[in-house]
């Protein structure tokens, strides 16, 4: 990658829970191919594992946001107007459902976790994209994560195959709406990554066992190969990529 193949744009990232995140390692990357960086934490309990993370990636915006919140939202984008003035990439990377919904039967799962999990980890991208599209006036690129049990049945992937499925096809949707603005929108879908979030999934040791195995590169994924899958699309290399699900996985989708 280019030292600098970002230098000069400006980049949210949405989502760092520790070092161990996927958003971190977008972060790292992002930071390395010479972007500005805003970062969000979610609350005060969880600020200090933040702070430890992005300490050396000196952030130009570092703020709360809880996005259930609406009011923190957009905050954090009127800070980002004034100092900034403009948007270039956008990194949506966090998901949750309540532990007894994701851990159960799909059929059984409350009407409450459900639509909760579809509000976190689906409907505030479509917010914060609403948000950002005014600050991308020369065009940029928004961002979300998913996972392969969108498209296939992943065992106790449960709640969060219907909400990441719903994710994907917001964005090929978005990817349209938002084209002649010439904002690009992609999906991500790496394969399993052991995260704070992915914790919550029942069994997840033996997943990512499965992944290694099974993948043509026998392999697992590392957050920094996600943020280098990132600056790249986020760079004029990939300015005719849009409305995609980029799979980084070693290959495990084809035969997984």
């Amino acid at each position: 990658m280019e030292p600098k193949l970002l230098s000069g744009k400006k980049a949210l990232i949405v989502g760092i829970a520790n070092e161990n995140s996927i958003a971190y390692g977008c972060a790292r990357m992002l930071k390395t191919a010479g972007a500005d960086l805003a970062i969000t934490y979610l609350n005060d309990k969880a600020k200090p594992y933040v702070d430890k993370a992005v300490s050396e990636l000196t952030p130009d915006i570092y703020m709360r946001c809880d996005v259930t919140s609406n009011d923190e939202l957009k905050n954090l984008f009127r800070e980002i107007e004034s100092k900034w003035h403009q948007l270039d990439i956008l990194i949506h990377s966090i998901a949750f459902a309540p532990k007894q919904d994701l851990q159960g039967h799909i059929i059984d799962c409350s009407k409450e976790g459900f639509l909760l999990a579809m509000d976190i980890s689906c409907h505030s991208f479509l917010r914060m994209a609403h948000l950002a599209k005014p600050l991308m006036k020369n065009g940029g690129s928004l961002f979300a994560m998913s996972f392969y049990g969108a498209e296939k049945v992943v065992e106790n992937y449960n709640l969060m195959g219907p909400v990441k499925a719903a994710l994907e096809a917001c964005v090929r949707y978005m990817a349209v709406e938002l084209g002649p603005e010439k904002i690009r929108v992609i999906a991500l879908s790496p394969g399993p990554v052991k995260t704070r979030a992915a914790s919550g999934l029942d069994k997840f040791d033996e997943l990512m066992l499965r992944a290694r195995e099974k993948s043509p590169l026998q392999t697992l994924v590392e957050i920094d190969d996600v943020g280098a899958m990132v600056a790249f699309l986020a760079s004029d290399y990939a300015k005719n990529i849009t409305g995609d699900t980029i799979y980084i996985d070693g290959g495990y989708h084809i035969v997984g």
